[in-house]
C-alpha cells in the first residue's frame, strides 16, 4: 500500500509538471507570436491612397464577360478606415436570347414565331459598356506589415449602354422593333459587399488584388431577372500624404 501510494503521489507529480511546462510553453509561444504581430504591424500609413488597374465583370445570367479600368481613390481617416470613391468602365459582347425578357416583350415577339424558318434559333447579339460609381468607408486590417487586408460594403450606381448587333434580317426586324433607336440604356443601383488585399511591395507602392460582388436589375420591365454580378479588380496601389497616428 504504501508502494502505491509513492507510486501514485509520484504519477500526480509528473502529470503536474507536464501541465506546468505545457502552461510555461503555451504562454512563451502566445507572447511571441503577440509580440511578433505587434512589431509586424504596419508603422506608415499614409493620408491618400490611389488604385488604378485591368477590371473584369462577369454577369453569368446574361453570359457577359467584361474587361475595362477599374480606378480608386481614399482618404484614411483613422489607421482602419478609409473613406472613398470608386469608378470602372468595362465592354464586352454576348447574346440575348427570348427566353431572357421580360414576359411582355416576349408577347410582342410572338408575331414573329411564324416567320421563323424551320429549326431556326433567335437570339441578338450585342455589344454592351456598363460603368460603375461607388463610394463609402473601407475597414482595413494592418496587423501585418507585408499585407493589408480590407472589407467594404459595395454600394452605387451602374449605367449600361447596350448596342444590338444583328447578323441576319430576321435579327433586324426583331431590333427594329425592340429597340427602334438601335441603342438601349439603364441607369439604375447596385449594392454588395466587396474586399482584398494590398501587398505592400514598399511604404508607397502596394499591388492590390480586389473583388466585389453584386446584385442590381438593369433593364427592369425590358429583362425577366436581375442580376448577380462579380468585379475583379487588379493593379497597383500609391500611398502617399502624412502619416496616420
Amino acid at each position: 500500500m504504501v508502494l502505491l501510494g509513492h507510486t501514485a503521489h509520484a504519477i500526480l507529480r509528473s502529470h503536474s509538471t507536464v501541465k506546468c511546462s505545457w502552461a510555461r510553453i503555451t504562454i512563451t509561444l502566445s507572447f511571441l507570436l503577440l509580440s511578433t504581430i505587434g512589431f509586424a504591424q504596419q508603422e506608415y500609413v499614409s493620408r491618400y491612397d490611389a488604385f488604378t488597374g485591368f477590371s473584369y465583370l462577369a454577369s453569368p445570367k446574361l453570359n457577359l464577360y467584361q474587361r475595362g479600368f477599374n480606378g480608386e481613390f481614399g482618404v484614411n481617416v483613422r489607421r482602419w478606415l478609409a473613406l472613398g470613391g470608386d469608378y470602372s468602365i468595362l465592354t464586352g459582347n454576348s447574346s440575348i436570347l427570348p427566353k431572357e425578357l421580360d414576359p411582355k416583350i416576349q408577347a410582342e415577339l410572338a408575331p414573329f414565331a411564324p416567320l421563323l424558318p424551320p429549326g431556326y434559333n433567335l437570339y441578338v447579339p450585342f455589344h454592351a459598356t456598363t460603368q460603375t460609381f461607388s463610394a463609402g468607408p473601407q475597414i482595413n486590417f494592418r496587423h501585418w506589415k507585408p499585407v493589408t487586408i480590407f472589407v467594404r460594403p459595395a454600394l452605387g450606381a451602374i449605367h449600361e449602354a447596350v448596342t444590338p448587333k444583328p447578323i441576319d434580317p430576321i435579327q433586324g426586324a426583331v431590333v427594329n422593333a425592340l429597340a427602334p433607336s438601335g441603342h438601349k440604356y439603364d441607369t439604375t443601383f447596385f449594392y454588395g459587399v466587396g474586399g482584398g488585399f494590398d501587398i505592400n511591395a514598399s511604404r508607397h507602392v502596394g499591388l492590390r488584388v480586389g473583388v466585389d460582388y453584386v446584385h442590381t436589375f438593369l433593364f427592369e420591365g425590358f429583362l425577366a431577372e436581375a442580376r448577380n454580378s462579380v468585379r475583379i479588380s487588379v493593379g497597383p496601389t500609391f500611398r502617399f500624404g502624412s502619416n496616420v497616428k
